[in-house]
Formats: C-alpha cells, structure tokens, sequence
C-alpha cells in the first residue's frame, strides 16, 4: 500500500502533486475540504498525509486534531511561509514534519521517503524488541516493544516522533546529542538551513515531561551544539 491523501483546497496544487507523486509510485486521493479531508484519512489506510492549514469548513490543525484522535498515520503538514506559529502548533499538535508553501515537490517527496524509512526502522525495531525490554534513567521507564513511557507510576502520552527523540535522549544520557545526529536519527533526513522542526520537536517533548525535582531541565539545550538529556544525579 502507497496511498497518500492530500488536504489542499488549491486545486492546482492538488492536480499537481497529483502527478508528480504518482509519477514518484504513490496512489494519489486529493479533497478539497477540511472536514471531508478528515472523514476521509479515518475513514480509509494511507502511508501518510499532506495537510494544508488553510482549509474550508475545517482548518488544518482541525483536522490534524481529529486525525490524532484515534489515528497515528504520518502528517506532513502546508505552511505559509515564514509563519513561524503555525508550524509550531503543527507540531505540537502531532504533526510529523512541515514544508512551507511555496515548495518544490522534489522536497516533498524527499520528506515523504524520509518518514517512510521512520515508520519502518521503528516497525522492525519494536517487531524484533523482547517484550518487556526498558529503557530506564532517573524515573523515566521507556519501553520500546508497547512504545510506552510513564514517569514514575504516571503514563506521558507521546507522539511517534516525540517517543523516538525521547528514546534517542535517553540511550544517551548525559551526552551531548547534535542537532544534525537528531534530525538524522529521528526524522531520517539531513538538517537544512532554517529548519527548526527537531527543536519544536524537543519543546514539545519538555512540556510533557515536566522537570526535575528543584525545578532542574530534563532536556537541555547545548547553545550551538545541540541537546542533552540531564542525569538528575550527577547534575549534567
């Protein structure tokens, strides 16, 4: 199965894309409108998503809600470029990655193979897991085979991407991790220029988790490096 819908009301961008992901091996549906566009990704199997954040009826992050509801299916979500917010609240609302309009479909393409090679590395990971297997520092229990993580007795309800940053911070905890080895390792493509998703990605990802005992960051940011997930302990 190939199939990908897209939720554009731009209908020349939909014929467009329609073409050339079909000619890339997709099976392409197009729909117009948000609240259809929602029916129709719960309603049927994709490989992924493309959801624009201007739609009638039903706004992007409307329907990205929705989805989220009861769907884990890829989003990548259409941006206005240079709005900053509303690739944050994409983000943060599950999406799995952004591109800001105008695009060149090459790149959409690249993101769509990236995030296949996601979903199946986590597939085969968690198929070839010991049930049971934990990850665990300070409180924080990460299971790898139900892809479930509680802190302490309580359960952090995460999104696909968030739990695979999550599990690359803590296999390496109290190590620097760069910005570049995160974007490869979790979103499975190359950082590019201005391409702030991973740290939206990481924001998220604090909110949930909350701080340490005295107020102490879990997760903090190396300036012009990367991140490092602190062992409570020892301080770092």
């Amino acid at each position: 199965m190939n199939r990908i819908l897209v939720i554009d009301d731009d209908i020349e961008l939909c014929e467009l894309l329609n073409d050339y992901l079909t000619g890339e091996g997709f099976s392409v549906e197009t729909i117009n409108n948000g609240k259809q566009g929602a029916d129709q990704a719960l309603e049927n199997e994709y490989v992924l998503v493309v959801l624009d954040v201007m739609l009638p009826e039903l706004n992007g992050f409307d329907v990205l809600r929705k989805i989220r509801e009861s769907s884990k299916v890829p989003v990548i979500m259409l941006t206005a470029r240079g709005d900053d917010i509303d690739r944050i609240v994409g983000l943060e609302l599950g999406a799995d990655d952004y591109l800001p309009k105008p695009f060149n479909p090459r790149e959409l393409v690249a993101r769509i193979r990236a995030i296949q090679r996601r979903v199946e590395t986590t597939e085969l990971s968690s198929t070839s897991t010991q049930k049971g297997t934990e990850l665990k520092v300070g409180d924080l229990i990460l299971c790898n085979s139900n892809r479930t993580v509680k802190r302490g007795s309580e359960n952090i309800d995460l999104t696909s991407v968030e739990f695979n940053l999550l599990e690359v911070l803590l296999s390496r905890a109290g190590e620097v991790i760069s910005r570049d080895d995160l974007v490869e390792k979790v979103l499975g493509r190359r950082l590019s220029a201005y391409d702030r998703s991973i740290d939206v990605h990481v924001s998220a990802l604090r909110k949930k988790l909350g701080h340490f005992d005295g107020n102490m960051e879990r997760i903090r940011t190396i300036r012009g490096v990367g991140y490092l997930y602190s062992l409570a302990e020892s301080g770092t």
